[in-house]
């Protein structure tokens, strides 16, 4: 079907829905502005009502610490950002419950680190409180966990958190409420003529660097970061559309025909929800550098052999992700490596039928099989 068809279709049965909405909507210069939080939980609630389970990822709670400190407190580097945002998560949270409660609806807090995700044992248990909470029709509100997360714990901003719940929850929609009315062609920092666009087709092939332009004065994300977040959407077989969320009513007249925002089509081929979840949980530990025939072999939906392998970079363990990359830099995917840097240090560029000469017996004849490999990942 077209892409109009598809999104009515899409949004008349959406069944569970994730909603990302950022520092940019929620807050003004003198912090969490509740007006729009008043109708942000106002158009939940009309979702609600129509049988569709939301799933909502909030940021704002740095914005609203910051809000009360600055009155008494100078607020500079990230011990100061953590502390403010555990003085405004509680405040954050106090609107969002005072606010579904008005409408009957049951609030739960959920904060989040990567390392939450990481361990596949701790991820089950997530995506069952989850489904839990849905069960009882209460409306999950999750951020990451600023307050305890340092750098190699961080989703790095809530664009990315949102992308990878999709893969906990088995969202069928993903709708990120932005500063923008959607996606522009060009950067319209730039280019004042630019144009929104009303469906992005294909978003692997877009030019990021040239349609974004850095992010915004009190958000960590950007159209930059929301358009990553739809690739890795896109990737599952979930749409996203990015909407205008300081327009009141944005999401209840997108679901009703009225508001166009940007429609990004999902993949025809999606990945398993176990390559995404083993891409996108863990930073990579290192990369392998392989040559033009291991590239083609890749493509074409093999495992990575030693032989392939002109190089190896980091230190990183047996069962470590590393990034896969061409001669030129280009990374081509992400997989969990079947050997130890050292070790594969010593094989790169030997055939398998060498493997038992250089390290003894027992050892596999791929360095990465193809079942822990996720070709084209959002890096």
């Amino acid at each position: 079907m077209d892409w109009q068809a598809e999104r009515g279709h899409i949004l008349d049965n959406a069944r569970r829905v994730v909603v990302k909405v950022g520092s940019a909507v929620l807050t003004s210069g003198l912090g969490l502005d509740i007006s729009v939080v008043k109708n942000l939980v106002a158009q939940i609630a009309q979702l609600h009502e129509r049988g569709t389970d939301v799933v909502l990822v909030s940021s704002g709670a740095v914005s609203a610490g910051r809000a009360v400190l600055r009155r008494c407190c100078e607020i500079k580097g990230m011990p100061h950002k953590q502390a403010a945002s555990a003085v405004g998560q509680s405040r954050l949270m106090h609107y969002y419950d005072d606010e579904f409660g008005k409408h009957g609806i049951i609030s739960a807090q959920i904060l989040l680190t990567k390392d939450d995700l990481r361990s596949r044992h701790r991820f089950l248990n997530a995506r069952n409180t989850f489904g839990a909470l849905m069960d009882w029709h209460a409306v999950p509100i999750v951020n990451e966990n600023d307050t305890v997360a340092v750098r190699e714990l961080e989703f790095g901003d809530n664009d990315s958190l949102a992308s990878l719940l999709l893969n906990v929850v088995d969202a069928d929609l993903f709708i990120n409420l932005t500063s923008a009315g959607g996606v522009y062609a060009d950067n319209p920092d730039t280019n004042p003529d630019a144009k929104i666009l009303e469906c992005i087709e294909d978003v692997h092939s877009l030019n990021l660097d040239t349609m974004c332009g850095g992010k915004t004065s009190v958000g960590s994300g950007g159209m930059y970061s929301k358009l990553l977040a739809a690739r890795r959407a896109a990737q599952l077989g979930v749409p996203t559309l990015i909407l205008p969320g300081r327009k009141p009513d944005a999401m209840v007249r997108a679901f009703a025909g009225e508001e166009p925002g940007t429609w990004v089509r999902p993949e025809k081929k999606t990945v398993s929800s176990r390559k995404f979840w083993l891409a996108y949980h863990a930073d990579p530990s290192g990369a392998v550098v392989v040559d033009d025939g291991a590239v083609k072999a890749l493509e074409a939906g093999k495992s990575l052999l030693p032989a392939g392998i002109v190089g190896v970079d980091g230190g990183f363990g047996r069962g470590a992700l590393v990034r896969v990359t061409s001669t030129s830099g280009a990374v081509i995917a992400l997989g969990l490596t079947n050997y130890p840097a050292a070790d594969m240090r010593r094989i790169m560029g030997h055939r398998t039928a060498e493997l038992e000469a250089i390290l003894g017996d027992n050892q596999y004849p791929e360095a990465i099989h193809r079942d822990n490999l996720l070709m084209d990942a959002v890096v």
